[in-house]
């Protein structure tokens, strides 16, 4: 599981920030202060200006769950998933797809997984929800 220090440097390394010491520096922080959120939980303010500073929730910073209720690992469990269906779909390995009798045209196989992600991403926090071995626990 990734720690807020490290979900922290990797925003800033997607926002092109090359060092934790330029994103405290942009952020208005003493030197050090993000380094030391490996030991020690930061106070509400410093927390919600990083997460202001990047546009994602507090939530996501302490625990990788984004807008969405899905987690890091559900992103890699559905990229993986549109992966394995690209694959089938453009090697035809179970037949070609097929809408209203019509072969899908191989330009329109990005547009189609496209729709695909967009309904994992709706149905994992569903299932997840659904089929939790411990929500009937108390």
């Amino acid at each position: 599981m990734m720690s807020l220090k490290t979900r922290v440097k990797r925003l800033a390394e997607e926002h092109g920030i090359q060092s934790i010491s330029v994103l405290e520096s942009n952020l208005g922080f003493g030197n050090g202060t993000i380094s030391k959120w490996d030991r020690t939980t930061p106070n509400a303010d410093k927390l919600n200006t990083v997460a202001q500073y990047f546009n994602v929730s507090m939530d996501y910073l302490l625990n990788g769950t984004d807008e969405h209720g899905l987690t890091e690992q559900d992103h890699k469990d559905i990229a993986k998933d549109l992966n394995n269906l690209k694959r089938k779909l453009t090697s035809r390995e179970d037949g070609p797809i097929n809408y209203n009798g019509n072969n899908i045209p191989d330009n329109d196989l990005d547009l189609f997984l496209d729709q695909v992600e967009i309904m994992l991403k709706r149905l994992k926090p569903i299932n997840k929800e659904k089929y939790n071995p411990n929500k009937y626990k108390k």
